[in-house]
């Protein structure tokens, strides 16, 4: 955020509050709009109702259970890499909300490289669920923590092609750059809902959110924690409050994931500038207004994706691991590469 007259040290601690908002407020969200209800509701259930009305307190209900939980290490697993790893897989989405900006002032960084920061901090989680299968001395870990590996180094590659369209696109790998383009742009001379990238590059659209839902390790793509085949795979040894880390590290990365979709193809933070005629160096006011109406667009929007993810999750069964990298290397990656080819194409024309 923009906070010159505020000294420095104190700019920290805002920016490290709002990073913990933005992290923890879409996963909580997620778990008790999507989780506890949309999957009861789609299975003809009511879910939790007893803690708080329609059971919205549920959630903290059952971070309360895991905090009174042991957290049991194992006889023979590496205890300092055991511990370490659930914390590696969180700071990652820290990390990675780092990027997204939520108005015209109210960002954390503003990175020109912005899209190669988030592709290469997004793999960061890859390492800390690999260090826990490796380190956990179970054999079902193990084969977890592979199994996640091969799948994520498999699914990155869609998804740095489906970005890719959109740098090509805007011309640019800044976040909010990429913003601005969508909403001052236009489509073939008309620029009544200015230029989001969901209707040019639909294509990378959807390639991008199918990456997604394999990096999170979501159904169809849960192999590395099938319960019938690895019991949970490389979280079968986590106990109390290093499970709920991993918990809240899965859901807190589909919200961000979301949240950087949103910046990608749906305009982000903006609404056409044309309806308010406003351009980005124009009138303080609507800036200033903005600022706290751009965090709201990114949750309606935010939620929308996140619809998306859970309604796959719910509604697909489980590939088999041939199936699944089958998937990614003979279909997503050819389409994406054709997608790029016609968008240079047509950059080139338009």
């Amino acid at each position: 955020m923009m906070l010159a007259s505020v000294p420095y040290w104190l700019q920290s601690i805002f920016r490290v509050l709002g990073g913990a908002v933005a992290v923890l407020l879409p996963a909580g969200t997620i778990v008790y709009v999507f989780l506890f209800k949309m999957m009861s509701f789609m299975q003809s259930r009511l879910g939790p109702m007893e803690a708080g009305p329609y059971g919205s307190m549920q959630l903290f209900a059952e971070v309360g259970k895991w905090l009174q939980k042991e957290d049991i290490t194992p006889e023979r697993a590496d205890r300092r890499i055991f511990r370490m790893a659930p914390l590696l897989v969180l700071v990652s989405t820290f990390l990675l909300v780092a990027v997204v900006p939520f108005g015209p002032e109210a960002y954390f960084t503003n990175f020109d490289a912005g899209v190669f920061y988030m592709l290469a901090v997004s793999s960061v989680s890859t390492l800390g669920i690999l260090i826990a299968g490796w380190s956990s001395a179970n054999k079902y870990s193990m084969l977890g923590g592979l199994r996640a590996a091969g799948q994520l180094i498999a699914y990155e590659l869609p998804m740095v092609l489906a970005v890719l369209g959109v740098v090509i696109q805007a011309g640019s790998m800044n976040l909010q750059t990429i913003v601005v383009k969508q909403n001052s742009d236009s489509i073939f001379g008309w620029d009544g809902i200015g230029n989001p990238y969901i209707l040019t590059q639909f294509i990378g659209f959807l390639v991008f959110m199918i990456a997604v839902q394999a990096e999170l390790t979501q159904a169809p793509f849960d192999m590395p924690v099938a319960e019938s085949e690895l019991v949970s795979g490389y979280m079968t040894e986590y106990s109390g409050f290093r499970f709920l880390i991993f918990f809240i590290a899965e859901f807190a990365t589909a919200g961000v994931f979301a949240l950087i979709a949103s910046v990608l193809f749906l305009g982000g933070w903006g609404v056409p500038f044309r309806w308010f005629g406003w351009a980005p160096n124009g009138s303080h006011e609507i800036a200033n207004w903005m600022n706290v109406g751009g965090p709201l667009i990114m949750f309606v929007k935010m939620m929308v994706l996140a619809f998306l993810i859970m309604w796959a999750r719910f509604s697909y069964p489980r590939f088999r691991e041939d199936q699944l990298q089958r998937f990614a290397w003979k279909v997503l990656i050819p389409v994406s590469l054709v997608n790029i080819m016609l968008t240079a194409i047509l950059k080139v024309v338009f």
